[in-house]
C-alpha cells in the first residue's frame, strides 16, 4: 500500500479473490460475499480497505455477474434438481436438438475455444460462454438480479467505492437462443457485430440500470465496465445517465504503434464518451492482452515506445488505468507448456496459449526469483531470470526508470494546473507525429517518424528520453507548458 502511494495512483482495481476452484484465475466464483481463504478473510479484506482509505487510494472490486462457478451451491443445486425445477431456473438449461436432444441447443461457440454447452446426465444442456466450470446466469430470473443486487450491497456496505464489472455486454441472451452467424475468431477480446448474438443485447441494459440504482444509495461510489463494443454509438449506450460511470475503451490498447493508429483510436474513445456524463477510460494492457512493452516490439524498442506511450495515455483527458505492472515496464513471459493455467490453452487443444504470459507476479527486490513478491520460489506461475534490474528496488533507485517516469507523470497529472481540462485540441506536428494540447495548456508530442523531430516551444515538463538541443529522439514523446 506504501507503495502505490508513492506511485501516485487515485485508486486499486482488485480482481476476484472470492472463493474459488480457480479454473479461471478466480473468474470462476463460488461465493460472491466471501473471500477465498488463500487470500485471506473478510477481516483482512477490511483492514486493507482501511489501509487504502487512510492513504486517499479509493478500493473498487471485480463484480463477475454473467456467471458462476460450477461449485456454486446454486449450480449444485440445479444439477441435483429435475428440468424445469427452480433450481435449474436460475442458470440458462435448455433440451438439445436432434431426435434424442443429443445435439447441443445452438451453434454459439465459448469464447475459450469448443462449445458453449455442456450435457448433464439427466439429458439437458448448460449453457457457459467461458469455460464448463463456469455456467450462465439467467438475467430474466428476478432471484438472480436480486442476488446481484445482495452482492453489491454487501461490498458497499464494508466500504467498497466501486466495481469493475467483468462481461459488462454479457448477462442477456435473445429470446429463443438462436444460432449466431459463423465467425473464424469467436473469442472475448473482440468485438463481432450484431451477428454475435451471446453478447451486446438490449436487455443488458436493464441489468445496469438496476445495478446504478443500487449505486446510487451510496454516494461517491461507481462502476466500470468491460464492454468489448467496437462501434462507438453502441458503447455509449452503456454510459447513459442512469448506467455505467465509466466503460473501459480498448482502441487504445488494440491500436498498433503508428501516428495513424493511434490519432484513430484517441479520436473514437473520445466520441464515444462526447454525448454521454462520463469522462475517456484510457487503457494500455490489462489482464486479457499482452503487455504493451511486448507488443510494441518487446526489448529495448518495446521499451522505448512504452515509454512514449505512458506520456501519451496520461496526458489524455478522461480516467487512466495502469495495469500491475505495467508502470516496472514488465514483459509478456514465454512460460514453458506446463505450467500454463489459463483455460484458453486446453480448450483451444493446445494451440492458443492464453493470456497467462501477462499475468506473472510483480518482482519487489533481489537478483532472482522470486524477487520478493513469495517466501517461496514455487510462485503460482513461475518467474523468469533476468528481471533483477525490473524490480521496485532497483527502479526505485534509478532516476530513468521506467518507474520514476511513472512517479513523475503521475503527480503532474495529479497537481499541475496545466493538465486540466475534459478535452484536447490536435496540433500541427512535423510528419509522423501526434500532438494536441488540453485546455490547461500541456502539450504533448509523441514522434513516431522514424528519426528526431524538433520540439517546439515551450518549456520542457517531462520526456520519456533526453531532449536534446531542442530535438526529440524517435519513438519518445515529451510533455510542454507555454
Amino acid at each position: 500500500m506504501p507503495y502505490l502511494a508513492d506511485l501516485g495512483v487515485d485508486a486499486l482495481w482488485i480482481t476476484p479473490f472470492y472463493p474459488s476452484p480457480m479454473a479461471d484465475h478466480g473468474y470462476d466464483v463460488a461465493d460472491p460475499r466471501d473471500v477465498e481463504p488463500v487470500f485471506g478473510d473478510l477481516a483482512g479484506f477490511d483492514a486493507l480497505l482501511a489501509d487504502a482509505h487512510a492513504r486517499g487510494i479509493k478500493v473498487t472490486v471485480d463484480l463477475v455477474p454473467n456467471h458462476s462457478s460450477h461449485q456454486r451451491e446454486w449450480f449444485t443445486d440445479a444439477l441435483a434438481s429435475p428440468a424445469g425445477s427452480p433450481a435449474r431456473a436460475r442458470y440458462v438449461f435448455r433440451d438439445g436438438r436432434g431426435a434424442d436432444g443429443s445435439e447441443p441447443p445452438n451453434n454459439w461457440p465459448s469464447v475459450f475455444g469448443g462449445p458453449a454447452w455442456t450435457r448433464v446426465p439427466d439429458g439437458q444442456w448448460y449453457l457457459h460462454l467461458f469455460a464448463p466450470e463456469q455456467p450462465d446466469l439467467d438475467f430474466t430470473n428476478p432471484e438472480v438480479v436480486e442476488d446481484l443486487e445482495e452482492t453489491l450491497r454487501f461490498w458497499l456496505d464494508r466500504g467498497v467505492d466501486g466495481f469493475r464489472i467483468d462481461v459488462a455486454h454479457g448477462m442477456a441472451k435473445p429470446t429463443g437462443l438462436p444460432d449466431m452467424v459463423p465467425m473464424e475468431d469467436t473469442g472475448l477480446l473482440a468485438d463481432h457485430g450484431p451477428g454475435d448474438h451471446r453478447f451486446d443485447q438490449d436487455e443488458v441494459h436493464l441489468v445496469h440500470r438496476r445495478v446504478r440504482a443500487v449505486l446510487d444509495r451510496y454516494p461517491g461510489t461507481m462502476a466500470v465496465g468491460e464492454v468489448w463494443v467496437a462501434d462507438d454509438a453502441r458503447l455509449a449506450e452503456y454510459l447513459r445517465p442512469d448506467e455505467l460511470h465509466l466503460a473501459f475503451n480498448f482502441k487504445l490498447l488494440t491500436a498498433a504503434w503508428g501516428r495513424d493508429e493511434l490519432r484513430t483510436a484517441i479520436d473514437h474513445s473520445l466520441a464515444t464518451v462526447a454525448s454521454t456524463p462520463a469522462p475517456a477510460c484510457w487503457v494500455l494492457s490489462n489482464h486479457d492482452r499482452p503487455r504493451h512493452v511486448t507488443r510494441y516490439g518487446g526489448g529495448e524498442l518495446g521499451t522505448r515506445r512504452a515509454r512514449a506511450a505512458v506520456l501519451l495515455q496520461l496526458a489524455l483527458p478522461g480516467a487512466a488505468y495502469v495495469y500491475n505492472g505495467d508502470e516496472l515496464g514488465l514483459p509478456d513471459v514465454d512460460l514453458p507448456d506446463e505450467v500454463l493455467q489459463d483455460p484458453i490453452w486446453a480448450r483451444s487443444g493446445h494451440t492458443e496459449r492464453g493470456r497467462d504470459g501477462c499475468r506473472v507476479p510483480m518482482p519487489w527486490g533481489g537478483h532472482s526469483p522470486p524477487y520478493g513478491f513469495s517466501t517461496s520460489s514455487d510462485t503460482w506461475l513461475p518467474m523468469p531470470a533476468g528481471w533483477a534490474a525490473l524490480t521496485v528496488e532497483a527502479q526505485t533507485r534509478d532516476h530513468r526508470s521506467m518507474l520514476s517516469l511513472y512517479r513523475r507523470a503521475l503527480a503532474i497529472r495529479r497537481s499541475s494546473p496545466f493538465c486540466a481540462g475534459d478535452h484536447l485540441q490536435w496540433l500541427p506536428a512535423p510528419t509522423g507525429c501526434l500532438a494536441f494540447r488540453r485546455p490547461g495548456g500541456l502539450v504533448c508530442l509523441v514522434n513516431l517518424s522514424g528519426a528526431p523531430v524538433p520540439v517546439p516551444a515551450g518549456d520542457v515538463l517531462l520526456a520519456s528520453e533526453p531532449v536534446v538541443e531542442r530535438y526529440l529522439p524517435d519513438d519518445a514523446a515529451v510533455w510542454l507548458h507555454p
